[in-house]
């Protein structure tokens, strides 16, 4: 049911920190910034990463959108986003 569907997501680092990216499969990219090997630069560093919001998009070019939106906002706006999204019922983005 997400085939075509692209994802913006958050994740919470180790130390607390927030990591926002973009990705086809959610599960499979959060395996990648958990492994060894995979995930991004920043999270290398700061294992184990949780998922703690989404939302999900129909094209790369809306979802890139949001994550530039969502990385201009200040941390406390972010933990706000975290907080009171139901991520079950978002949305999708155009």
């Amino acid at each position: 049911m997400t085939d075509g569907l692209w994802f913006v997501y958050i994740v919470r680092c180790s130390d607390n920190s927030l990591y926002t990216g973009i990705a086809k499969d959610l599960e499979r990219r959060v395996f990648e910034h958990n492994s060894e090997a995979g995930g991004s630069r920043y999270t290398r560093a700061r294992k184990p990463v949780e998922m703690v919001y989404f939302e999900a998009g129909i094209s790369r070019s809306a979802v890139c959108k949001r994550e530039n939106q969502i990385k201009k906002m200040t941390v406390q706006q972010k933990n706000s986003l975290i907080n009171t999204a139901d991520t079950n019922k978002k949305p999708l983005l155009t």
